[in-house]
């Protein structure tokens, strides 16, 4: 019997990872030069902006970014004015994250250039395409979900 084998550039997942992180650093790089913003903190501001005050935690959920990285572009966001803190009736532990006035102003100078590198990285698949493709990430990202879950009621140590 032989053993099956195993092409790195051919296993989805790895495809899947190198391709996120080329689109991620053509995209950093832009923002960085004009905004001086990481990835991190523009995916914090957008998704304060489109969620009128939101906790950290929440912002990792949402994100799937780890607690450090969402807390230290908080800090870094906090410390350039760009958002701030408020009380979260919902829960006194935690605080709402809102965007200031430059935050919104920041966000509002941002999204054009966002929109614009996502037509020159997508604009040369048809809607069809793109709409198939984004429906297939959204199937991996379930099962995906799926799997961590099922590998956590697994772990009684597992929160």
């Amino acid at each position: 019997m032989t053993a099956a084998k195993l092409q790195l550039d051919e296993f989805l997942p790895y495809r899947l990872s190198i391709t996120s992180n080329l689109v991620s650093d053509a995209i950093a790089g832009t923002y960085e030069a004009l905004f001086g913003l990481t990835i991190p903190q523009w995916r914090l501001i957008a998704v304060i902006a489109e969620n009128d005050g939101i906790s950290q935690q929440a912002i990792g959920v949402k994100t799937r970014m780890d607690k450090v990285t969402v807390s230290r572009a908080a800090i870094a966001l906090a410390h350039r004015g760009l958002i701030e803190r408020s009380g979260n009736p919902a829960d006194r532990r935690s605080n709402r994250l809102v965007l200031s006035a430059s935050g919104r102003a920041l966000y509002d100078q941002v999204v054009p250039k966002a929109l614009e590198l996502e037509t020159r990285i997508f604009g040369a698949f048809d809607q069809a395409t793109l709409d198939g493709f984004t429906e297939m990430l959204r199937s991996i990202d379930r099962i995906a979900l799926d799997i961590g879950d099922d590998a956590s009621a697994g772990d009684p140590t597992a929160d």
